[in-house]
């Protein structure tokens, strides 16, 4: 029993030995949270930009984690959810940089995120949580989450604002349409398709305003599903939005392909635009433009009129020199046919009847 008792006594002290060995402590492993509050890591947030704000209008929040020594591994972001706003992490990497802060070369990551506020109001967007690998000089690589400082904002609506029920918040924002054929001189069974393209910057494709088109009858309206697409590059968004409409004709008439307002928040200059698609009309059948009707009831372009007259006046032209030259050819073979085509010619100018009915007589006087 004694010789148990005192062979349990190195194992302890070799316990407290490698406790007192461990630079932090037995099971005292510094992490993230801990570099936080030793001044060596740092993380911040801010907005931009940082004043007046309409629905609508995207936001960037910026995060910033800096290290005195390197990134070990990889960060992950954690989106927050907010009421009444949509945040996208639309770059999926960091940009990095190094700078240098009291006298040591300090490492940095940045992230954006963008925030899109969908009404008006003051909101606050909690702590962004991060994790992050980093190495320390006297504990090696550690790994754990840490958090952003939260962030506010207010969103406000203009009074040229008030009364609109959608707009769009950018620096950028057109509309335009396209046809995939003429309109003129349409008929029954004819089809064609309309093209209508919105595109902006500093928005979501999902945030442009759709198109409907609306129903004529006699003419069949086929939309297609629209084609969304959203391009990012350095923090630069740039989204579109196509809507093709397919028409059938099946009745002759006319018709008007309505047109649209659209509004627009030049978030560049602080003030409200309105851009438009004008209104097109298209006649199908019986008074269409340029258009007659033949006695069989074809339909007689201009330009056809043009090519047959065109086709005539050499014809005479050439029927007139034969007419005027014909006296002066005389003998051959030549001249002999053109003199019996000469006889036929002027029996063709006599009336099928005589001057005088019943010659000799006062009839027809």
């Amino acid at each position: 029993m004694i010789h148990t008792r005192y062979s349990a006594i190195p194992g302890a002290l070799l316990l407290l030995l490698l406790t007192l060995a461990t630079p932090c402590g037995f099971g005292a492993e510094p992490t993230p949270r801990d570099l936080l509050a030793d001044g060596r890591l740092q993380v911040k947030a801010w907005l931009t930009p940082a004043d007046t704000i309409v629905p609508g209008q995207k936001l960037t929040l910026n995060l910033e984690i800096a290290t005195e020594r390197w990134f070990s591994g990889g960060t992950r972001i954690s989106l927050p959810e907010v009421a009444g706003l949509v945040i996208l992490q639309t770059e999926q990497f960091a940009s990095n940089a190094s700078e240098r802060r009291q006298e040591q070369n300090w490492v940095l990551q940045r992230w954006t995120l963008d925030v899109y506020p969908q009404r008006a109001g003051t909101f606050t967007i909690p702590p962004v949580s991060a994790r992050i690998k980093v190495n320390t000089a006297d504990a090696g690589d550690i790994e754990g989450s840490i958090e952003s400082p939260a962030v506010e904002f207010t969103a406000t609506l203009p009074p040229a604002l008030a009364d609109i029920p959608q707009w769009v918040a950018s620096p950028h924002f057109s509309v335009s349409q396209s046809f995939d054929r003429s309109l003129e001189n349409l008929a029954v069974g004819d089809a064609f398709e309309r093209e209508i393209v919105f595109e902006a910057s500093d928005v979501m494709a999902m945030m442009l305003p759709g198109f409907s088109a609306a129903e004529w009858p006699g003419l069949a309206t086929y939309p297609a599903p629209p084609e969304l697409d959203n391009n990012s590059n350095r923090g630069q968004t740039l989204a579109s939005r196509r809507q093709r409409i397919s028409y059938v004709v099946q009745a002759e008439g006319q018709y008007q392909l309505e047109a649209a307002d659209f509004y627009w928040w030049d978030t560049s200059r602080g003030e409200l635009k309105v851009l438009s698609l004008p209104a097109t009309v298209i006649t199908v059948g019986a008074g269409g433009q340029g258009a007659n009707t033949g006695g069989d009831g074809l339909p007689v372009t201009r330009r056809q009129m043009l090519l047959v007259a065109g086709g005539l006046v050499p014809l005479a032209a050439v029927l007139w020199l034969i007419w005027l030259y014909l006296p002066r050819i005389s003998s051959g073979r030549l001249g002999r046919g053109l003199a019996a085509l000469r006889r036929q010619l002027d029996a063709m100018r006599k009336p099928a009847l005589p001057e005088r009915l019943n010659p000799g007589s006062s009839a027809g006087e």
